[in-house]
C-alpha cells in the first residue's frame, strides 16, 4: 500500500498527496491506513476514467478516420473510371473530327459547292433522282457527325468537371483521414503515457478495476430483467458470422484494422457478417445508420449492439447477456457483458427494413 502510494504520488496522478506520504512518515503515526487506502482506491479510479475517457475519443477518432478512408477509396476507384471514360470520348471525339474533315474534303474535291446546287444544276432526269437520294443521306450523314461532336464536346465538359469535382473531395476526406489519425495518435499516446507512469501492480489493478466497473454495469443490465424478455434464436448467417468473430479471440485490437490479424471493432463486425456472406457499412455509425434496428426485446445472436451516444463502437450479440467485440489499444478481441457498456441500440445486418424493429428514424 505505502509504495503505491509513494509511486502515484511521485507521478502527479494523486491530488491529496501529504496524506499518502504520511502514511509512510514514521514522524506522523497518527495517519490512518484505512483512510490513505481509500485515497488511494479513489485516485487510480481517477486514473481509469481519464484513460477511459481517452481512448473513448480515440475510438471517435477511428470512426471518422474509416469513414475518411472508405471515402477515400471510393472516390480514388471513381477517378480511375472517370478518366478511363474520358480517354474513351476523346477517342470517339477524334474519329468523329476525322470523319468531318473527310467530308468537308469530298465537298471540295466536288468543287465546293453544296449537293442541292449540284442538284439544281443537273440537266439529267435520270441522274436527277440519284443525286437527290445522295444528297439526302449525305445531309443525314453530315447532320450526324455534327450531332454527335456537340454531344461528345459536351460528355467530356461533364466528365471533366466532375473528375475535378471528385478530385477536391478526395484531397478534402485525405485531409479528413490525416487529421483524425493525428487526433487518434494524440488521445493514444496520452493513455499510454498515463499507463507508462504506473508500476506493475497498479497497471494490474486499473486492470481489475475496468473489470470491475464493467461487472457493475452488466449486472445493473441484467437486474432489470432484460434478458427475461429475449430468447430468439440465431439466423444460419448469424451462426456463421458468430462463428468467424468467436474465432478471432485473442487478436489485437489495432485502430483501422480489418483483419485478418488485427481488428478495430467495426473491422471486427464488418469481416464476421462478411464471412457470412453479408456485405455491411465499415463504421459503426454507418451500421447504426444503415442497417435495420430491432428493439432489444427482439435481439438475437448475430445482431449488432451499438454503443454509446455517438454509436462509436459496436458488439456482435452471443445470446446469454454476452457480446464479443474489440475494446480498444492494448486490449484484444474478446467476451463480455452486453450490457457493461452504454447501449444506443441494435441493428441486424440479415435483416429487412421495417419488419425486424424500429423504422429509421434519422441518427439519434
Amino acid at each position: 500500500m505505502a509504495c503505491t502510494a509513494v509511486v502515484l504520488c511521485a507521478t502527479g496522478l494523486l491530488g491529496g498527496t501529504a496524506t499518502a506520504a504520511g502514511a509512510d512518515d514514521p514522524k506522523n503515526p497518527s495517519a490512518d491506513p484505512a483512510q490513505t487506502a481509500d485515497a488511494d482506491a479513489r485516485h487510480l479510479d481517477d486514473v481509469r476514467k481519464k484513460i477511459d475517457a481517452l481512448y473513448r475519443k480515440a475510438e471517435q477518432a477511428t470512426d471518422a478516420y474509416n469513414a475518411a478512408k472508405e471515402q477515400v477509396d471510393v472516390q480514388q476507384k471513381q477517378i480511375v473510371q472517370l478518366a478511363r471514360t474520358i480517354d474513351t470520348t476523346q477517342h470517339k471525339l477524334a474519329a468523329l473530327k476525322r470523319q468531318a474533315g473527310a467530308l468537308a474534303s469530298a465537298q471540295y474535291r466536288g468543287g465546293g459547292l453544296p449537293a442541292e446546287a449540284k442538284l439544281v444544276l443537273n440537266a439529267d432526269p435520270e441522274r436527277f433522282l440519284d443525286n437527290a437520294t445522295l444528297a439526302r443521306k449525305g445531309q443525314l450523314a453530315a447532320k450526324r457527325v455534327i450531332s454527335q461532336l456537340a454531344h461528345l464536346k459536351g460528355d467530356l465538359q461533364r466528365y471533366s468537371a466532375s473528375a475535378t469535382d471528385r478530385w477536391e473531395k478526395l484531397e478534402a476526406n485525405r485531409k479528413k483521414k490525416e487529421s483524425a489519425q493525428r487526433d487518434i495518435k494524440k488521445q493514444i499516446d496520452a493513455a499510454k503515457e498515463l499507463e507508462s507512469r504506473l508500476a506493475a501492480k497498479e497497471k494490474d489493478r486499473l486492470k481489475k478495476l475496468e473489470d470491475e466497473q464493467a461487472f457493475k454495469q452488466q449486472q445493473k443490465w441484467l437486474d432489470s430483467g432484460v434478458l427475461k424478455e429475449i430468447s430468439n434464436k440465431a439466423s444460419a448467417e448469424g451462426k456463421k458470422a458468430i462463428s468467424y468473430a468467436t474465432a478471432q479471440i485473442g487478436k489485437d485490437y489495432v485502430w483501422g484494422a480489418e483483419g485478418p490479424d488485427t481488428f478495430d471493432c467495426s473491422g471486427l463486425t464488418l469481416r464476421s457478417w462478411q464471412a457470412a456472406g453479408r456485405t455491411i457499412p465499415r463504421t459503426s455509425q454507418e451500421q447504426w445508420r444503415q442497417l435495420p434496428r430491432v428493439a432489444l426485446k427482439d435481439m438475437r445472436p448475430g445482431d449488432l449492439i451499438i454503443y454509446f451516444s455517438d454509436a462509436s463502437h459496436v458488439g456482435m450479440y452471443l445470446g446469454d447477456g454476452a457480446v464479443v467485440h474489440a475494446p480498444r489499444p492494448g486490449r484484444q478481441v474478446t467476451i463480455t457483458g452486453a450490457g457493461s457498456m452504454p447501449i444506443l441500440g441494435v441493428v441486424r445486418p440479415d435483416g429487412d427494413a421495417g419488419h425486424d424493429g424500429a423504422a429509421h428514424t434519422g441518427d439519434n
